[in-house]
């Protein structure tokens, strides 16, 4: 079963930064049913949410991200025990700050997706990538990527692959 594929002027560059053990398997479970989603969304896997530093999103907006997805296990089922609440206080913060400088917060979800929960990764990826796609291209941090100031410390080699992995 093949899907129609639309033709669009515009094809936004989605950015998800997902859980190993939820939503990657959620979106790996949607893969192996043949579900359909967006092609344009890529992924970058973290050990849990709680790892994401909002610096990523920030990477991604700059590396030229059209939207980003940031999408865990759900509240109470953390493999790592509170990661997912850690996110989700840091996420509510980070979404003040993004308003203050003038990110449109329809660029940027968070959601809960469990291994079990394919279909809602398709549908989570297809609403975000058809939001912006209507929104048109984000080139406000385009170019900071030649002036790039990093004073940031990333301190394990797991946060170093996972930033220079950013799409």
């Amino acid at each position: 079963m093949h899907a129609h594929k639309e033709n669009h002027a515009f094809e936004p560059k989605i950015v998800a930064f997902v859980c190993t053990w939820c939503t990657y398997a959620g979106a790996d479970l949607a893969g192996t049913a043949r579900l359909q989603y967006p092609a344009n969304t890529r992924v970058v896997k973290f050990p849990c949410t709680g790892r994401i530093d909002p610096v990523f999103i920030l990477r991604a907006f700059q590396k030229g991200a059209d939207g980003v997805l940031v999408s865990g296990c759900h509240p109470g089922d953390c493999h790592y025990m509170a990661g997912n609440f850690h996110a989700r206080r840091r996420f509510a913060a980070f979404r003040a700050l993004l308003d203050f400088i003038g990110v449109d917060l329809n660029r940027l979800q968070f959601s809960w997706v469990s291994a079990a929960e394919g279909g809602k990764w398709v549908e989570v990826a297809t609403e975000l990538t058809e939001r912006v796609r209507a929104m048109g291209p984000m080139r406000e941090f385009r170019e900071l990527e030649t002036e790039e100031q990093w004073s940031g410390a990333i301190d394990t080699p797991e946060l170093q692959a996972a930033y220079e992995a950013i799409p």
